[in-house]
């Protein structure tokens, strides 16, 4: 798995802790959060294999919705990220005011920091840990970022009444914007092949020396390789970078991504305050969700919508989705009932942390091909592949449904 492919710990309403079943409430979120992790644990395996065995047009477009976009634009793919960064603070919305009435402020800040170190401990060793030395730790993964934005939305949402949230959200997104648009760069392009240009002209070969070495300055640019957040990557982020010479996860771009989960945190405090009723409720979330797309899509027309530094107007676009998805499922799950499909999700988001660290140590995809591969897969034929996902997906949905069933959960 790729690292901006994405990544959640699970950050529950502690509500739902002690209960035999979650609340309708939570059983939504985790529905959602349940959700969006089966794409990235089984799901878009299982499609790949379809559209491999069928060749149907409608198996090739979701396929292709499950790829990201090289650079600026969006697809599916895109949101899984974002979505659980937003339902982070959704869960904020839910989890710290409680905690606050129950155990105090000071309490609640140490709890807030020791979850974040931890699991951005667990985001380093995710990442490799030390297995390559030192040099080669990567500092900042999807797990990072993610302990990153939740320590800070929820240290914010601890101090500051959610009219001063929003206030905090839009200096992130118009902050980051302007420095992204008027700090002057380097003229340089971190690319490899850009690079090797300049080797061919100086003779120089170091990345580093041909960066320094570069005395003309412009800026407004959002090129991969060639914009402030990549360059300040380079010179300053320490370890192993994903992207060589930068880091999708990087430094500049986090401070965007603490707005996506500021987004939650208001979203999910609007709900708990507001006095609409249930069906209205979904209603203005949906209305909000295509706002916040609207209003993305036209800011992309500057600041182009940009996954990999995480731009503002991506912030927009992708957190307009998220309200949409959160407005539909609350309106099929809360106030509808409609309960019985979303029970395999509900699985999977209760243990959002544990069931991505399975599916990447475990490897359902392998132990599948044990157990349906070789001479089975050979047999069926053309189908062979399609089986052995649908093996994979069975596997996941077991798994989190034997931790759910006996009260399993990993949580920080």
């Amino acid at each position: 798995m790729n690292s901006s492919a994405t990544a959640i710990p699970e950050i529950r309403d502690s509500a739902s802790r002690d209960a035999n079943r979650p609340t309708e409430r939570v059983m939504s979120l985790d529905a959602l959060r349940g959700f969006d992790m089966f794409w990235i644990a089984g799901g878009g395996l299982m499609v790949s294999a379809l559209d491999r065995w069928t060749s149907n047009p409608v198996f090739g477009f979701v396929k292709n919705q499950l790829t990201h976009v090289s650079w600026a634009g969006f697809r599916f793919y895109d949101l899984i990220f974002p979505l659980f960064v937003f339902l982070v603070g959704v869960s904020i919305a839910l989890s710290v005011p409680r905690s606050l009435e129950r155990h105090g402020r000071a309490r609640t800040v140490r709890h807030i920091l020791v979850r974040g170190v931890l699991l951005f401990l667990v985001g380093i060793f995710y990442s490799g840990g030390l297995s390559g030395g030192w040099g080669e730790i990567r500092v900042l993964g999807v797990l990072n970022r993610i302990a990153i934005c939740y320590t800070a939305a929820a240290l914010l949402f601890t101090f500051f009444q959610p009219r001063w949230l929003v206030g905090w959200a839009l200096a992130f997104l118009v902050g980051y914007w302007a420095l992204m648009t008027w700090v002057p760069i380097r003229d340089i392009k971190l690319q490899s092949a850009a690079l090797a240009e300049l080797t061919a002209r100086t003779g120089e070969t170091n990345a580093a020396t041909l960066f320094a070495n570069t005395t003309t300055r412009i800026s407004g640019q959002f090129e991969p390789g060639y914009n402030l957040s990549n360059h300040l990557d380079f010179q300053y982020l320490p370890g192993r970078l994903y992207d060589r010479y930068w880091d999708p996860e990087g430094l500049l771009s986090t401070l965007p991504a603490i707005a996506s989960c500021l987004l939650g945190v208001l979203a999910g405090w609007w709900q708990l305050k507001s006095s609409m009723k249930p069906g209205q409720r979904s209603l203005a979330l949906l209305a909000a969700g295509i706002l916040c797309v609207a209003l993305g899509y036209l800011w992309g027309l500057q600041f182009p919508v940009v996954k990999k530094i995480w731009t503002s107007s991506f912030v927009l676009v992708a957190g307009g989705y998220s309200l949409i998805l959160r407005g539909i499922f609350h309106q099929i799950i809360d106030v509808w009932g409609w309960r019985t499909w979303c029970q395999p999700f509900v699985w999977i988001g209760a243990n959002a942390l544990t069931i991505y660290l399975a599916a990447s140590f475990l490897n359902f995809r392998r132990v599948a091909d044990r157990l349906a591969g070789g001479p089975i897969k050979a047999a069926l034929g053309p189908a062979g592949d399609t089986v052995v996902a649908l093996v994979a997906v069975a596997l996941l949905f077991a798994f989190a449904r034997f931790l759910y069933r006996r009260k399993i959960f990993l949580r920080l």
